[in-house]
């Protein structure tokens, strides 16, 4: 599913989970792919605390990271630190939610360094296991 301007820099799908069930389900099947979450942005909590607005739905982005694979990426490009960790984002949509992971794979085609096509490849295959596994059952 493309994003929303026609651009497809992720994957996502739609479940039937509270919004809560949703955010402690993709964290247990990211877990189970090799990742842990380092950073968590209440968007919706940021927005009203900074400027006083509310967003309309509850938002989270997690700072998601695995080891083995960040190890690997740095090593042939040193700066990739400025692209990490990969983002996976949980948000209400109507009666359900949305969980969406960053395409590794778009993200790093900006650095243009073929070495990373495979750690971008594997990053990418782990982050839709995560999603599909956390939408099973929803």
């Amino acid at each position: 599913m493309a994003a929303g301007n026609g651009r497809d820099y992720g994957y996502r799908r739609r479940v039937q989970l509270s919004y809560d069930e949703a955010i402690q389900k993709v964290r247990e099947t990211l877990k189970e792919q090799g990742f842990g979450v380092l950073t968590e942005i209440d968007v919706t909590g940021t927005l009203k605390q900074k400027l006083d607005k509310d967003f309309g739905r509850r938002y989270v982005i997690l700072g998601a990271c695995n080891p083995h694979l960040a190890h690997r990426a740095l090593n042939s490009e040193l700066e990739l630190g400025l692209l990490l960790p990969c983002n996976v984002i949980v948000y209400e949509d109507g009666d359900g939610c949305v969980i969406a992971a960053v395409d590794p794979g778009a993200m790093l085609s900006i650095v243009g360094n073929p070495a990373l096509d495979e750690v971008a490849d594997e990053a990418g295959k782990r982050l839709r296991t995560a999603i599909d596994r956390a939408a099973e059952g929803s």
